[in-house]
């Protein structure tokens, strides 16, 4: 179960279109995050991270985008879960071999 967002996705978009708007007016975006984030009500390093994200999303910056890393842990969980029942049945196979090996013959 996933926890709860914070901030609303509205929020998220509008804070970083506006270090992207702005950076240009300060000395580095690190400055126009941090500026942004105070009067957003986030911490810098929150705010970066989403700005790096959309970078991502967008293909300024290489890495896997939401939807990748979306579908990666969407398949990781598959994977555990398939993983899981076939050690259930692997084991239930055993099982079931000794008890036909242990039964009396009539």
């Amino acid at each position: 179960m996933s926890r709860p967002r914070r901030y609303s996705p509205e929020v998220r978009e509008r804070a970083v279109r506006m270090v992207f708007e702005q950076e240009s007016e300060y000395a580095s975006q690190w400055a126009a995050i941090k500026s942004i984030a105070g009067k957003m009500g986030c911490t810098a390093e929150t705010l970066r991270k989403w700005v790096r994200q959309s970078e991502v999303d967008t293909g300024r910056r290489g890495g896997l985008t939401s939807d990748e890393r979306a579908r990666l842990k969407e398949l990781e969980r598959e994977n555990r879960e398939l993983r899981r029942a076939n050690e259930i049945l692997r084991k239930a196979s055993a099982f079931f071999a000794q008890a036909e090996l242990d039964r009396r013959p009539r």
